[in-house]
């Protein structure tokens, strides 16, 4: 499958903004975008090309699918779907992407980034309304129970996340339970209740033309 599996920090350097995609390390002063920040390549700290119209849209739309890694097919049909729904088309973007399992999982502490916490849900550490499941892109509703499954407690990766969890507030949609690894979807996602450094109205405009 055509995924990116290279570096990451990478990713926040070519877009210019730290796209949380390392937990701990984008807290840090080891973070690369604080120490080199400007694109990757060796011509990258020379080329300052203004970007307008169709390229900053494309950035934002390119921004927001590195941070949910999502693949191009994938987040076309987000936006069509949300097209199509009543509301605005653009906080229904950003609402369907907040309600992937994996995004969910990394919400709730389970993981100290999304890309982790994809790995998580992948290995069938996590379960829905107690039952297994291992798809990232899965859609979460109203109501619903997570939980990490009981024999994958104790790792290492999903202990790691929890307490870094612990020290980063919940989403006001989102009840969590740290000690039993545990929550609940309390609410649909608000597009002020996400934090998110995208401007999803350019990704509206991108895919209307």
């Amino acid at each position: 499958m055509a995924r990116y599996t290279g570096a990451v920090c990478r990713l926040c350097r070519r877009e210019g903004t730290k796209l949380f995609l390392k937990g701990t390390k984008c807290h840090s002063d080891r973070c690369p975008i604080e120490k080199r920040n400007f694109p990757p390549g060796m011509h990258g700290k020379d080329r300052k090309a203004k970007i307008v119209g169709y390229g900053l849209q494309l950035h934002e739309k390119q921004k927001a699918k590195r941070m949910y890694f999502t693949l191009e097919g994938q987040f076309r049909a987000y936006y069509e779907k949300a097209s199509r729904a009543t509301g605005v088309t653009g906080e229904l973007l950003i609402q369907q992407l907040e309600r992937r399992l994996d995004n969910v999982a990394y919400r709730l502490g389970f993981a100290i980034s999304r890309r982790q916490a994809r790995q998580v849900v992948r290995h069938g550490h996590v379960q829905v309304n107690g039952r297994k499941v291992n798809i990232p892109s899965f859609q979460v509703n109203v109501g619903d129970e997570i939980a990490i499954r009981e024999g994958a407690k104790k790792l290492i990766i999903i202990e790691q996340g929890t307490q870094y969890a612990a020290q980063n507030p919940v989403p006001a949609w989102l009840e969590c339970n740290f000690e039993g690894m545990s929550g609940r979807i309390l609410s649909l996602p608000k597009r002020k209740d996400v934090n998110l450094p995208v401007n999803e109205q350019l990704i509206v405009e991108l895919y209307s033309k």
